[in-house]
């Protein structure tokens, strides 16, 4: 069964790349390709996207990962990324550079993404 995992920056080194060890190579570190979820539990966007990535996280639970970033509390990492706009969606391939999404999203736009840039 495929659940979504909260992420701290220490826990994003590990899991997703080690940015500070590799600053100008982007290495992912994950088993599965990844989507990372930037949000804050009181952006109304953030919220309509959650049962979205709960039901994704089921469907893919064998071909991807889901992380979620709070980023009133990790702010060194949002920073780090550049997060200005939530929710931000970073879609990590195993072997190519990720890519960013910005603003809510319907289920068919996350399998279009899924499809087309994860798998």
């Amino acid at each position: 069964m495929g659940k979504i995992t909260q992420l701290t920056k220490s826990e994003f080194l590990k899991k997703v790349a080690n940015y500070e060890d590799n600053p100008t190579e982007w290495i992912f570190k994950g088993e599965k390709p990844c989507i990372v979820d930037f949000y804050a539990d009181w952006c109304g966007p953030s919220r309509m996207i959650a049962p979205i990535l709960d039901e994704l996280a089921e469907e893919y639970a064998e071909k991807i990962d889901i992380y979620k970033v709070n980023t009133d509390d990790e702010e060194d990492l949002t920073a780090d990324f550049g997060i200005h706009n939530i929710p931000s969606l970073l879609f990590c391939p195993m072997n190519k550079r990720p890519q960013m999404a910005k603003g809510n999203m319907s289920k068919f736009e996350f399998k279009k993404a899924i499809d087309e840039v994860l798998l």
